[in-house]
């Protein structure tokens, strides 16, 4: 038998999606097996709006609906109607036969409930200090993200109201969709239109979250920085992303850490490079320097006699915690001799005395 859709919705069939939503909604109330009504009747006015509803079936039923009924499809023999089988002037969209091979073969499968209900994941960005990076430290971040329901606990229902198994799918989440194609019938599973794959409806929805189970708002999450992080770098946070849907699990929130650049200090892994300008009679005679971390410590740096611009000296254990855990990072200072620009009548003496030694 030929099912006319659009006299089952009691719609034309230049009806607006608006429209067929209306009416669809409309007879839904009126003939749900929950309210009394007939589940026979129920049950095609969910399969006529599963079809009317979406735009692509909307149209192929328009095209085949009728002119295909009861064709047989056999894989075997499958003619993609190159000159042939298809009849004169007959034209045929490919993106329609690429989507009726997967529903024939099997692809595309509902996505299981708890996929469904599941909180997405959240990513920030976190801009620190390279002074920031020397110790683990919490750090609060604020966010605008959905929270679990404080009215229903997330359930979704109205407090003392039941959770019930939709009638429609049975509890599965799933239910049979019959397409209609050149080839023939086929019949595919899709996600119930009722509970929206869920299985389960509020018999009440809450009035604060309308049934959702989660709201917009804003949250505070304590985040731990290890020591060491760098650039690019993502610290997860379980559980911290979006709420949910009915109590589902909420998504993860990623921290992606963004180190500003020093004034002073260049960062290579846990390593630490330092330029550091010295006098012409320092990099000559030698001496002792004072050198400040980026800590703030204080240091006496030897500068050794003879030494030459780019030279470059390390410090042991004064670089990068690791974040591992496990030892630190050098630094590495350049000595740099500055070349004076102006000198002092007796300095320009003293360096003529000098270059008539060869120095």
């Amino acid at each position: 038998m030929n099912k006319d859709y659009y006299q089952i919705l009691g719609v034309s069939r230049d009806a607006s999606q608006d429209e067929i939503k209306k009416a669809y909604h409309k007879l839904a109330h009126k003939h749900h097996p929950d309210k009394g009504g007939d589940e026979k009747k129920f049950k095609e006015l969910n399969e006529a709006y599963q079809v009317l509803s979406d735009k692509e079936k909307k149209n192929q039923y328009d095209s085949f609906g009728r002119t295909f009924e009861g064709a047989e499809f056999d894989p075997r023999g499958f003619d993609f109607g190159f000159g042939k089988g298809f009849g004169e002037g007959f034209e045929f969209d490919f993106g329609d036969l690429s989507e009726m091979m997967e529903d024939f073969f099997g692809f595309g499968v509902p996505r299981r409930r708890k996929d469904l209900k599941k909180g997405k994941s959240i990513e920030v960005e976190l801009v620190l200090s390279l002074e920031d990076v020397l110790a683990g430290q919490e750090k609060d971040i604020f966010l605008e993200k959905y929270l679990s329901c404080s009215r229903c606990q997330g359930v979704g229902a109205e407090p003392g109201t039941a959770v019930k198994e939709c009638f429609s799918c049975r509890g599965t989440g799933q239910v049979q969709q019959m397409r209609r194609t050149p080839f023939g019938s086929f019949t595919r599973t899709t996600l119930c239109p009722e509970c929206g794959g869920e299985g389960f409806r509020p018999e009440k929805p809450c009035n604060v979250c309308k049934g959702e189970g989660r709201i917009k708002g804003e949250d505070k999450v304590r985040v731990f920085i290890p020591a060491g992080v760098d650039t690019n770098q993502v610290i997860k946070v379980e559980g911290k992303g979006d709420a949910g849907k009915k109590s589902g699990k909420a998504g993860d929130l990623y921290v992606r850490i963004f180190i500003k650049p020093h004034s002073r200090f260049k960062r290579q892994g846990d390593d630490l490079y330092l330029s550091l300008p010295i006098s012409f009679s320092q990099a000559v005679l030698g001496g002792e320097m004072e050198l400040e971390t980026l800590e703030g410590e204080k240091l006496s740096l030897k500068v050794p006699a003879g030494t030459e611009s780019g030279k470059v000296l390390r410090v042991s254990g004064k670089g990068i915690p690791s974040f591992s855990g496990y030892g630190r990072g050098n630094l590495y200072v350049e000595l740099i001799v500055k070349t004076p620009k102006k000198l002092t009548k007796k300095q320009k003496e003293l360096l003529e005395q000098l270059r008539k030694e060869d120095l």
